[in-house]
């Protein structure tokens, strides 16, 4: 009996789904590949279910013969090992990154005489309204809020990227690239108080107040699915500082990091170009527990930002500073430095992680930029963040196009460098 084989890679089944796997039935015996966890947040979307729970749910379904495990969005290992007559999938993957899935499948195929089976991808509102259901289930706190602590077990290094609008949520939401016949893509979204501040026209110097900050999260979070982690600058008094743990948990943020600097917060990027104060560690350590105390759940992070490379302080006393903070309850280290050499960086996670192997470690690449992720994770370091990148590159754009528009009296020379408005609106969800 021939055998036609099925990748599957959702936590809901909807007619769209059932109908290619009937499909599957015509031509012969079905197998249906469970994606893993590991590779569905690189193709896809974070799951809401686990592994287990899934292929239990793919082996409830009639017309299914076997169930499992395709551990790779590449289905090399899979073709190799099954040899299927038919490879059957939604032909909603001819366009767009994913076409280059196909042309792996196709390529793999063609070496033993199998057959691609490609059906009509289902569109109706009850399709619409399942994966409708599905991405809102995603953006709930519940779901959210913990996803962070989960990406860090699952992946090298979780990549989160600046965002400071609804807008630049979308960006980071659904940027999608093949790189090597691979997809890959954002797994959280860091918002930034200097962008949040650059963004309201504000110096960043903690101006903008926590309730405007907020809207920005609020704002992000309408529209997007992926984890928050939020800039929250020195984290303000302790007092004030136990209550917006509160807030965040509640609205579904994932971490918030915190400096330990005092007084007048100034931009680290000004070193010692500036007059800076860094945190007695005993009351920055007695911040950390109180935050720690007053959550509700185990899944939001406070994360501590050590800035005593950038003060000039020496390794030393950022190494003291990393184990106070996280005896004092803090969930990660973001050590931080405006070297553009990563060697004190490397030192510092190096000499960390003989005496830490679990602390999360967050690094900021934004002045020694010529660091890979792979590079970075062979240090030990669990999160990368590219803080203000969308910021820089949409402000130089924006100028270039308000002095054309200036010196030709007109906007027909600034045309061919804009995106057409209805491929921006295709961004946007409609209700």
């Amino acid at each position: 009996m021939k055998t036609a084989y099925v990748c599957l890679c959702t936590d809901v089944i909807h007619e769209g789904h059932l109908n290619i796997i009937r499909e599957a039935a015509k031509l012969g015996r079905v197998v249906v590949g469970a994606l893993s966890d590991e590779a569905l947040i690189r193709y896809n979307r974070f799951p809401t279910i686990n592994l287990d729970e899934r292929v239990k749910m793919y082996e409830s379904l009639e017309d299914v013969d076997e169930v499992i495990v395709q551990d790779d969005m590449l289905y090399d290992k899979v073709i190799k090992e099954l040899h299927p007559d038919y490879v059957v999938h939604g032909d909603n993957w001819k366009e767009g990154a994913e076409s280059s899935l196909r042309n792996n499948v196709i390529g793999l195929l063609k070496e033993y005489g199998g057959e691609l089976a490609e059906i009509p991808y289902t569109y109706n509102e009850e399709v619409r309204k399942i994966d409708k259901l599905y991405k809102e289930r995603l953006a709930m706190p519940e779901y959210r809020r913990k996803r962070l602590r989960q990406l860090i077990s699952l992946t090298p290094i979780v990549k989160a990227l600046e965002v400071h609008s609804g807008l630049t949520g979308l960006i980071a939401e659904n940027t999608v690239v093949e790189n090597n016949g691979r997809l890959d893509q954002f797994d959280a979204m860091w918002i930034s108080s200097l962008c949040d501040s650059t963004a309201k026209g504000k110096p960043d110097i903690e101006l903008v107040d926590m309730s405007s900050r907020l809207r920005t999260i609020d704002d992000v979070m309408e529209v997007t699915t992926k984890p928050i982690i939020l800039d929250g600058d020195t984290g303000g008094l302790t007092e004030h500082f136990v209550y917006n743990v509160r807030t965040l948990e509640r609205m579904g943020v994932s971490a918030v990091i915190i400096e330990d600097k005092t007084g007048l917060k100034k931009n680290s990027l000004f070193g010692t170009e500036v007059v800076q104060q860094q945190a007695d560690i005993a009351d920055f350590c007695d911040k950390i527990s109180a935050g720690k105390k007053v959550q509700l759940t185990d899944d939001f992070m406070i994360i501590a930002r050590i800035e005593s490379l950038i003060l000039e302080r020496g390794m030393e006393d950022a190494l003291t500073r990393a184990r106070a903070y996280v005896k004092a309850g803090a969930d990660g280290i973001m050590i931080h430095s405006r070297k553009k050499d990563p060697a004190e960086i490397y030192e510092f996670c190096d000499t960390f992680r003989k005496e830490d192997s679990e602390t999360p470690i967050i690094v900021v690449p934004t002045s020694y930029n010529q660091v890979t992720e792979e590079e970075l994770a062979g240090h030990g370091i669990n999160i990368v963040i590219y803080a203000n990148q969308l910021t820089r590159s949409a402000v130089p754009a924006m100028q270039s196009t308000a002095k054309e528009i200036l010196k030709n009296h007109r906007a027909l020379e600034v045309d061919e460098k804009l995106m057409p408005f209805k491929d921006i609106i295709r961004l946007i969800d409609e209700l």
